[in-house]
């Protein structure tokens, strides 16, 4: 059973959407909202030391995944984490470079490296971040939904075979020509981890996961059928059918694969996110029955208020007043001016 009771919520707004209920306003928050564009965050991961160690620590964590909800009056919050927690659980570490980001110093490419490997056990490897949610909800005192997230399988196998970022992840797409059966078998693996740290994350307090497939878009149409939306497929499914956590909504993100829009709407999930190069008008077409996440394109916030605003009200025209979360295309960049995004917050709450 979940460990955290049910509390009536302030704001509903997002959970609402996801649905497909009636809301008075289009709910809003941002993908990386609680990040460096806040004075607030980068004092607290200071105290911290480092980006590691503030995620692993679950007050410092919480603190920031609420501020914000108290800054910039966004309509829900998302835990402070990341997408490569779920393979260090599963047996790979990594560390966060500055200016280049996630780097594992050992990768996995063969089927012998698999034994190296064990399913996650969210409660003895994440419970750290089981804990943050847990204090978060306590913080949070039911003003706004709180989200949890993982990465999806595909996008962390590219992490855990290329041991850190790139721009064609070369090496993970080597492996599925040249060896699909590993492939296969670390996806599934990866997949069974988030299915039980997605249920944790319900279980301690998410009202509404999303999967974020950010690399999606590296592959052909044909690869994403055969090596990433079979195993999102199961993740909702799996969650779907658990009776304690099958009514949290799901939201299935997958940056660049514009091709896999309508693929994605006919997954057991709730809301499809766009990026800010998958139009609205085309996306309701393909994907008529769920909410659309989305997607002004970052950018957008760099320029002066009143373009934004401009920008903000073509984006809510062409979603409409229903089934639509307004966020960006992808997450907030952290060199944008925080009054810029609340200048992003309001128009849409103002509309």
């Amino acid at each position: 059973m979940p460990d955290i009771c049910p509390m009536k919520l302030q704001n509903d707004l997002v959970l609402r959407a996801a649905r497909g209920e009636t809301v008075e306003r289009t709910p809003v928050w941002l993908m990386r909202q609680a990040g460096r564009i806040l004075a607030e965050y980068r004092a607290v991961r200071e105290k911290a030391g480092s980006f590691i160690k503030l995620a692993t620590t679950p007050e410092l964590a919480a603190e920031v995944t609420v501020q914000p909800v108290d800054l910039l009056g966004v309509d829900a919050a998302i835990i402070f984490s990341d997408i490569l927690v779920v393979p260090e659980a599963m047996g790979l570490p990594y560390e966060m470079i500055e200016q280049r980001g996630p780097v594992f110093p050992r990768t996995i490419r063969t089927m012998a490296d698999l034994d190296s490997l064990h399913i996650a056990d969210p409660e003895e490897h994440l419970g750290y971040v089981l804990e943050a949610l847990r204090i978060t909800k306590q913080l949070l005192a039911g003003r706004v939904p709180l989200l949890g997230f993982a990465g999806a399988p595909f996008t962390i196998f590219c992490y855990m075979t290329e041991g850190r970022g790139s721009k064609t992840f070369s090496v993970a797409k080597k492996l599925l020509y040249t060896d699909p059966t590993f492939a296969h078998a670390l996806l599934q693996r990866i997949t069974d981890s988030t299915i039980a740290y997605l249920k944790a994350q319900v279980g301690a307090g998410a009202d509404l996961v999303q999967l974020f497939d950010s690399w999606a878009g590296i592959l052909s149409p044909e690869q994403y059928n055969t090596f990433s939306l079979p195993y999102i497929r199961q993740i909702c499914d799996a969650l779907k059918a658990d009776p304690t956590v099958g009514h949290t909504p799901i939201t299935v993100f997958a940056k660049g694969a514009f091709f896999a829009r309508q693929a994605i709407g006919q997954l057991n999930c709730d809301v499809v996110g766009l990026d800010w190069n998958m139009d609205a008008a085309e996306s309701r077409l393909l994907v008529p029955n769920k909410t659309l996440q989305g997607n002004l394109d970052p950018c957008v916030l760099y320029a002066e208020p009143a373009q934004i605003r401009a920008e903000v009200a073509q984006m809510l025209a062409a979603f409409g007043p229903q089934r639509h979360i307004a966020n960006l295309g992808h997450g907030v960049y952290p060199d944008t001016n925080p009054d810029h995004v609340r200048v992003f917050i309001d128009a849409v709450k103002n509309a």
